[in-house]
């Protein structure tokens, strides 16, 4: 045997470096790595409460968190902007990474940049739990000097005194901070007397003539005999203002809903609804409900996650609580009205109308838990692709891991399964279906690979990846490369990524390759426009 054959540049196993840019991803293979800014809206989108596979949780808190340290005294300007952006649309599940990236920006920098991140803090605090959670965050990094003590008391003086008095009664603590503590620091001055009642009630729990009527409904709720349903009528009182004892009787919820329950709160109390008989089929409150679930300005409005409403169909479909909570029979309608909820949450797409390949890692490490929620990153991606594979007429849905040894046509169909996600499908099924399949290595390349072995004429990739692959004998990129050669299509390829890692076997120099954060609200429309090439 020549021994010179084994070393080539061209078609490289994944163990080996292909590329002098690459750098070795935590499984031990080589990937790409991205910038900053790029790391940095995976964080704001996926968070690292899950971790990864490979990686713990607080070992990539640390990796994230470095990074929004260095873009706070590199480029200030666009760590603030990101934070915003992603905030007020709505793109990420959760709001903690958000926060704690803004409490970063409020304590490092100039006393310009420092003050212009505490300005945008209602756009990104717009909750009073939210305002809770980046006091914890921000005091991590810096004390309560004159700045930040001003940006928190105008956060209590700048709104209607009644929207203020709605957050304090609703988010009355949180990570240990409550808003006496935050009003005891910021000492902001009312000249209102309503807005100075509302303060006296939280300092010092005082009530008199002035103090809002949703204060006084809520404190009258919790009296002895207190007739609740006619409290939430008057004062819309929202359900977590409420006893423990009357969040157990039907008439109290359906107050709830007549007065109009926030969509948030109506996806996750859609099991206690049902089991409570509201949603009885032909009932009025289950016509309300499933208007409201399927209304896409309603869920745009309520800043609504495409992974909340996964995870409320899911759970809602399973008939029990994952916690033990108590079982339920799903009603045909409400599961339904969830994928439709589900689909209408990320908006209007517009499909790009070509030859679509949607390739979902299914290997063992995505069975890691996205976001710090009941979710695993196999499942999230199969929720994606039913989006893309409901809008493009031309698409195919595969799951692939890695063939055994070296990537020969018939190994490579080994690794590679059709999958039965295709616009019928209901969300939480298809959710349960790819959830169970069997794990393996991880080879990115297969799609590729699978395509040119099978004929298959792709003009856009779109794989859904944790980037550490490794297994294979030639690199995601070189595979991509010998499909185009091969095939003379240009096709192109959009990496979806599922976890806050600084990895992507996107080649970041290819105009026709494209990393997104995975779960982002508005990665089925970019992929779509990327596609297209709009």
């Amino acid at each position: 045997m020549d021994i010179l054959r084994r070393f080539r540049t061209r078609l490289t196993p994944q163990r080996r470096r292909a590329d002098p840019r690459q750098v070795r991803n935590s499984a031990g293979g080589f990937t790409f790595e991205l910038d900053d800014v790029a790391r940095l809206r995976r964080f704001l989108t996926l968070g690292t409460d899950g971790g990864t596979y490979y990686v713990d949780a607080p070992a990539l808190t640390v990796e994230d968190a470095e990074v929004v340290l260095r873009l706070a005294g590199t480029d200030h300007a666009t760590l603030v902007d990101t934070v915003v952006e992603v905030s007020e649309s709505g793109r990420a599940p959760r709001q903690q990474p958000a926060l704690f990236a803004l409490a970063i920006a409020a304590s490092h920098g100039t006393a310009e940049e420092r003050g212009r991140a505490l300005a945008v803090l209602p756009r990104v605090a717009r909750t009073g739990t939210h305002l809770l959670t980046f006091a914890g965050y921000v005091e991590q990094f810096r004390g309560w000097g004159r700045s930040l003590r001003r940006a928190v008391g105008d956060w209590y003086l700048r709104p209607d005194v009644d929207a203020v008095a709605h957050q304090v009664v609703k988010y009355r603590s949180r990570g240990g901070w409550s808003h006496r503590d935050l009003l005891r620091l910021a000492h902001p001055a009312a000249t209102e007397p309503a807005r100075r009642a509302l303060f006296e009630w939280i300092v010092r729990g005082t009530v008199g003539d002035d103090t809002p009527s949703l204060v006084t409904g809520h404190l009258a709720a919790h009296e002895p005999d207190a007739d609740v349903p006619a409290l939430v009528a008057a004062h819309r009182l929202g359900w977590e203002t409420l006893p423990d004892e009357a969040l157990t009787r039907a008439s109290t919820w359906a107050a709830l809903l007549d007065a109009g329950l926030p969509q948030t709160a109506l996806l996750r109390q859609l099991p206690r609804l049902t089991r409570l008989g509201l949603l009885e089929p032909g009932s009025a409150h289950l016509d309300a409900v499933l208007d409201r679930l399927t209304d896409p300005e309603r869920l745009r409005r309520a800043r609504v996650h495409p992974v909340s409403v996964l995870v409320a169909a899911r759970t809602y479909a399973a008939g029990r609580s994952a916690r033990g909570a108590g079982t339920w029979e799903p009603v045909p309608q409400v599961v339904d009205a969830l994928d439709a909820a589900f689909h209408a949450a990320f908006g209007a797409v517009e499909p790009a109308g070509r030859r679509t390949l949607l390739a979902l890692d299914v290997s063992g490490s995505m069975g890691a838990r996205i976001s710090g929620l009941p979710l695993s990153c196999r499942e999230a991606s199969a929720a994606l692709a039913l989006v893309t594979a409901a809008t493009e007429p031309s698409c195919e849905v595969v799951g692939f891991t890695a063939a055994d040894g070296r990537s020969s046509s018939t190994r490579a169909r080994a690794a590679l399964r059709r999958l039965d996600l295709g616009p019928r499908r209901r969300l939480a099924d298809a959710v349960h279906a790819v959830g169970g399949l069997p794990f393996g290595a991880t080879d990115c390349a297969q799609p590729m690979l699978w395509a040119l072995d099978q004929g298959r004429e792709v003009e856009t990739f779109v794989v859904y990846t944790d980037n550490e692959t490794w297994h294979g004998e030639v690199h995601p990129h070189q595979a991509l490369r010998r499909y185009r050669e091969r095939t003379g299509i240009d096709a192109r390829l959009v990496v979806v990524g599922m976890t806050a890692t600084r990895f992507s076997i996107a080649d970041p120099t290819d105009a026709g390759m494209l990393d997104v954060a995975g779960f982002d609200a508005a990665v089925p429309a970019l992929v779509s426009d990327f596609s297209a090439g709009r």
